[in-house]
């Protein structure tokens, strides 16, 4: 799964972390792994230029998603094997996250992943427009959000036992090297 990621806002934030969002909730909705994605961060007046011009709505917004094609699409019906799709563009307005971030008590960074997911469903063909839509919609970016960061959670305590591990094994000489070599 090709998944590029182009940061134009601006502000730092970890662009690696973005793209494993994606790409977990790619993996989650069962996306070919042939796929391709983009994801664009912009300021505020790039995104409110977005938002005039395609959605016809004042202001900037959080995030937009603009689908590409459809996973099989120009594929001949007689191709053995799955063809590469572009699902299309995923742009994300930090600026405007921000203050959102703020407002539900947690980090631009986890706001982001919300969004990013959000903007993946968007792809998929979800919307929230009606309220069994939405309902649908909300519920599955809740549970790939909370297994995302079920994942990365026991990375986490993954790598912290693995640097204990190593500490231990430091102290008790067990750490590989030989005597000779200085530490």
């Amino acid at each position: 799964m090709s998944i590029e990621i182009a940061n134009e806002s601006g502000i730092d934030v970890d662009e690696t972390s973005i793209v494993s969002a994606a790409r977990f909730a790619l993996d989650r909705m069962e996306v070919s792994p042939l796929a391709e994605l983009s994801v664009v961060l912009v300021t505020l007046d790039v995104m409110e230029d977005l938002h005039v011009r395609w959605m016809d709505l004042p202001g900037p917004t959080d995030v937009m998603a603009f689908p590409m094609d459809e996973l099989e699409a120009g594929r001949r019906p007689d191709a053995v094997e799955s063809s590469p799709a572009l699902l299309g563009d995923i742009v994300l307005c930090p600026a405007f996250a921000k203050d959102q971030a703020r407002k539900a008590g947690h980090s631009l960074l986890d706001e982001l992943h919300l969004l990013t997911v959000h903007g993946v469903l968007h792809l998929l063909g979800y919307d929230h427009a009606e309220p069994e839509e939405e309902q649908e919609m909300f519920g599955l970016q809740n549970r790939i959000l909370g297994e995302f960061r079920d994942t990365l959670a026991a990375a986490r305590r993954q790598d912290a036992q693995r640097s204990n591990d190593d500490r231990l094994l430091g102290a008790a000489g067990l750490d590989g090297r030989s005597e000779s070599e200085p530490s």
